[in-house]
């Protein structure tokens, strides 16, 4: 027997402004996620029979609210946006039911709006590194380490990691953000290996990170920006996948050492908040070796051999020096 866990939440006269504005693009955001993540449900994934008339991918709105043990007027209204409220019990058997992971039940309770959902203390634009943390990633010689917020913009870096990404650090500093930088730099230059692969994560930790901060005008104006700048971008992100930092191997190209493979960790800073160190260590003894010779700096002169032609253009962009 299905229930009708909630009623319509009515607008308070204080609810008015940027407050509403933020509370509506909440709702949207949480409409377009359980609608995404619907869809790539299965029928026989749940038990049920696949059929050979549906006209949508994955499961129906009346299966969902069915398997969740809720209504289905007040599902439709939940993933068309409309201004209801739901429990957290409400909402744990909907995740359950849409094979939710953990990174993903997260993201559904912070666009939900559920109170406890996110511990996160806010912050004011001046949340300023403290000066121990340069003197944490310069103490790695060896190793590039650089630290990042939600957004990715780049707030700090120790001199390996501008060795191998001085297209990033010696941007200007509102165009300092590493997956911007990654989306668009030329694959002929692009220091970072599998770019694709590294894009799509980094993508999915900043919808995750989005959630957060919907309805918020820098953060809108950034989307929109990377909407921009890349199709490829604007394709992951409509997908809704949400992802958290962990650690995994990856690899940089640089011309002077040519592939290394390096074991990405990331350490949490203490502000501004979300804000984390990346250190990447060498995955193996070559890898370990080419570092090594970086930090030495053997090869650290050595060019792409698209140098000629996109230096200049870098240069004329960031008023940097040829």
């Amino acid at each position: 027997m299905t229930t009708n866990p909630v009623n319509v939440a009515t607008s308070s006269p204080a609810r008015t402004g940027g407050t509403a504005s933020r509370a509506i693009e909440r709702r949207t955001e949480l409409a377009a996620f359980l609608r995404t993540r619907r869809e790539r449900i299965r029928p026989e994934d749940v038990g049920l029979p696949p059929g050979s008339r549906r006209r949508t991918s994955g499961l129906r709105r009346e299966e969902v609210a069915q398997l969740a043990a809720v209504g289905v007027t007040w599902y439709t209204w939940l993933e068309q946006g409309r201004p209801i409220n739901a429990s957290s019990q409400v909402l744990d058997a909907i995740a359950q039911t849409l094979k939710l992971d953990a990174v993903e039940r997260t993201h559904l309770f912070r666009l939900a709006d559920v109170p406890g959902s996110d511990t996160r203390a806010p912050c004011s634009q001046d949340c300023p590194l403290t000066a121990e943390v340069q003197d944490v990633l310069d103490a790695f010689t060896a190793v590039p380490a650089h630290v990042v917020n939600e957004r990715f913009d780049l707030l700090a870096w120790n001199d390996m990691y501008a060795t191998i990404y001085p297209r990033v650090t010696s941007a200007p500093v509102t165009e300092r953000n590493t997956l911007l930088a990654t989306l668009t730099t030329p694959a002929c230059c692009n220091p970072v290996g599998s770019a694709d692969v590294v894009c799509n994560c980094m993508i999915g930790q900043l919808r995750a990170a989005y959630g957060r901060h919907v309805g918020d005008p820098a953060w809108t104006h950034f989307i929109r920006i990377l909407e921009a700048a890349s199709p490829a971008f604007t394709k992951t992100w409509a997908g809704h996948d949400v992802a958290q930092p962990m650690t995994r191997v990856t690899s940089f190209r640089h011309p002077g050492a040519g592939t290394v493979r390096v074991t990405t960790t990331s350490f949490a800073a203490s502000v501004p908040p979300g804000a984390r160190m990346v250190v990447y260590t060498p995955a193996d003894e070559a890898s370990r070796i080419a570092l090594d010779k970086l930090a030495a700096g053997m090869g650290t002169d050595t060019h792409f051999p698209c140098w000629p032609t996109h230096e200049p253009e870098r240069a004329a962009l960031t008023g940097a020096d040829s």
